[in-house]
């Protein structure tokens, strides 16, 4: 028997920005979801204006897989987890040894089918995932501030100013310009 995909439906228990009020609360599986579809439209803006190569459904298998290890972790959060070097590098071995773990529930001949999307921090179009986490937590500090929420307000600042210092690639200066403007408006003016 093996425990691969009941252990990686668990995600749904696991909850983000634990150390703040929220108005939505958003698990891990959400989060994923959010940003493998936000990866795989990064990729194919890249694609499509600025000319790469990039295999968009791999990138959001990417995205889809990129916090499984977190399912056993949990997930830290982010004042604890960048503390130090010390504390970020023992937290990533930690987290590296998780995604082992999980691989290991599976079958050994389907284990080298996901290892690239559960051991990813090397792969070509990471940095994208990247990208889609970091555009995913900005949209959340803005649907909670849309909610009256002012809990998330420095963060909103903070990570609006780590996208524009961090992340200089055309397509997430094109998804920011294009299509981040949107989460802004309600319902009614989105249709």
């Amino acid at each position: 028997m093996y425990h691969f995909f009941a252990y990686l439906s668990k995600m749904k228990y696991i909850r983000r920005w634990s150390l703040m009020r929220n108005t939505q609360e958003e698990n891990i599986k959400e989060h994923s979801f959010d940003v493998a579809l936000i990866a795989h439209g990064l990729a194919v803006i890249a694609n499509t204006y600025f000319h790469t190569k990039y295999n968009p459904l791999e990138v959001m298998a990417l995205g889809l897989f990129h916090e499984a290890g977190e399912v056993m972790t949990g997930d830290m959060p982010t004042p604890i987890k960048y503390f130090n070097p010390k504390i970020q590098s023992a937290y990533k071995q930690v987290e590296q040894m998780a995604v082992v773990k999980i691989k290991e529930m599976l079958p050994y001949t389907m284990q080298e089918s996901y290892q690239p999307y559960l051991c990813h921090e090397n792969h070509q179009a990471y940095h994208l995932v990247k990208a889609a986490d970091k555009l995913c937590a900005y949209i959340k500090c803005i649907e909670e501030m849309k909610s009256g929420n002012q809990e998330f307000f420095k963060a909103r600042q903070k990570i609006r100013r780590e996208l524009e210092e961090n992340f200089q690639e055309p397509e997430v200066r094109f998804f920011m310009e294009e299509f981040l403007p949107s989460y802004e408006l309600t319902l009614d003016e989105l249709n």
